[in-house]
């Protein structure tokens, strides 16, 4: 068995501090499950300002993480903490995986399909949060967001998976681009078929985007060959940062 760790941690995206807890250590596990790992334990990183967040809400936050861990079915063996002007909170995680099937971003082999795990559209549910008008759709984006990639484990087993990665900060597109890049390839969407959270749906459709999209597809957006039919609002979504985003399988 070969080990691997990760590390993740970022600011809260939510308000309540036991489902940021909660949302933290599903993001940051998902990179064991990209490589075809078995969690087995995980160093908690908490930096807090302790003179503006009491004792009762930092707890909170360690709590949900904590509640992730337990059903990845692994311990919080220990951690590091420090006094920050902004709340932060993440994992170091460390996982098993026999050399054989570690499975990478650079390995796809044409004629593969694309299978994506979770539906796109959390940036823009996080964008609608912060302005206020998220309502119903913030139970979509916390089931999204804190849901294990488990699958990742099982997917690596089986012969015909090539490559696995994660689909976070640079949305899909960028994501796949990557997967492109290391296999020395090109992928093709069809804009209909890309799973997208409803209610990110309806928000993108009225024109709701993040900073971030915009910023990726300046980025990368010279790579990719946009159609003339494609929309605005397909793109951000294409374009979205997924926060704990789903497994992105070429198989």
């Amino acid at each position: 068995q070969a080990l691997v760790a990760t590390t993740d941690f970022f600011t809260p995206i939510v308000d309540d501090p036991f489902d940021f807890g909660r949302i933290a250590a599903t993001n940051a596990l998902s990179d064991i499950y990209a490589m075809g790992g078995t969690p087995i334990m995980a160093l908690a990183l908490v930096g807090m300002p302790i003179d503006k967040l009491p004792p009762e809400v930092i707890g909170r936050i360690l709590e949900g993480g904590a509640s992730v861990c337990r059903e990845a079915g692994i311990p919080i063996a220990g951690g590091h903490s420090i006094d920050v002007l902004e709340p932060i909170y993440g994992l170091v995680a460390m996982g098993l995986v026999h050399p054989d099937k570690v499975r990478r971003n650079a390995d796809a082999q044409a004629g593969d399909v694309l299978v994506l795990g979770k539906p796109l559209g959390v940036g823009i549910l996080s964008a609608a949060l912060k302005k206020g008008v998220l309502g119903d759709g913030y139970a979509d984006m916390l089931r999204h967001t804190t849901q294990l990639n488990k699958v990742g484990t099982d997917l690596a087993a089986q012969g015909g998976v090539h490559a696995l990665t994660d689909v976070t900060g640079f949305g899909l597109a960028g994501h796949l681009l990557e997967i492109c890049r290391g296999s020395g390839l090109s992928a093709q969407l069809r804009l209909a078929d890309v799973p997208l959270i409803d209610s990110a749906l309806a928000f993108a459709r009225q024109g709701m985007a993040t900073g971030a999209s915009a910023r990726n597809w300046n980025g990368y957006g010279a790579q990719v060959d946009w159609p003339a039919h494609g929309t605005d609002w397909q793109r951000a979504l294409l374009t979205d940062p997924q926060t704990s985003g789903g497994l992105l399988v070429s198989c």
